[in-house]
């Protein structure tokens, strides 16, 4: 069987208010015809509230585009783009016909963007599976924050808003009051109040 699943931040920050991607998917089906891999780089998917199909972008039912797809678990591999609104984990299934013939759609990640707004991952946005350099966020417990709209309409008003990335803390800005962990090549995070 296949599942995907939506993954929120992996990271300090959570790069997700709590419930905003919680329409987890448990067993999409695969339509054939649009693609040599499941879910590949500008295919389109359907949303669901129990799962994700692959659809023809021009489908009426197309709701986002994969702007990013890798093989092996998240933690392992490479990063999403900054502006990803969602992560789609595929686990591994071995069917009994599959889209290239070897038998076998490897475990992976797809990196999503909705075609429509509202789009969390974008600066500000109050989700996503990244914190970037303006986005917003709260203190959800000691020594973790989680992002929330800049815009105050989330769940959580924000606190701070991250104002640059940086190599080490030591090149933040003399106002920086917290510092958010973003991993990547500027790991650092240098935020200040809202």
């Amino acid at each position: 069987m296949l599942v995907v699943a939506v993954l929120t931040g992996c990271q300090q920050s959570s790069g997700a208010e709590d419930g905003r991607l919680d329409e987890a998917t448990s067993a999409p089906t695969r339509t054939s015809g649009y693609g040599t891999v499941f879910l590949s780089i500008d295919e389109c998917s359907s949303f669901g509230r129990e799962s994700f199909t692959e659809v023809a972008c021009t489908s009426e039912k197309a709701a986002a585009r994969v702007i990013a797809r890798y093989d092996g678990k998240v933690g392992d591999g490479q990063p999403c783009p900054a502006t990803t609104d969602f992560v789609l984990h595929i686990s591994e299934q071995k069917p009994s016909a599959d889209e290239d013939g070897d038998g076998a759609v490897p475990q992976g990640y797809a990196c999503m963007r909705n075609l429509q707004p509202p789009h969390p991952g974008d600066p500000g946005g109050g989700g996503g599976p990244r914190t970037i350099v303006g986005d917003c966020v709260y203190n959800a417990t000691a020594g973790e924050v989680r992002e929330t709209s800049c815009d105050g309409k989330g769940k959580e008003p924000p606190e701070y808003k991250v104002t640059a990335a940086v190599k080490k803390r030591t090149a933040c800005p003399a106002s920086t009051a917290l510092y958010v962990q973003l991993g990547g090549t500027k790991p650092v995070g240098c935020a200040r109040p809202v």
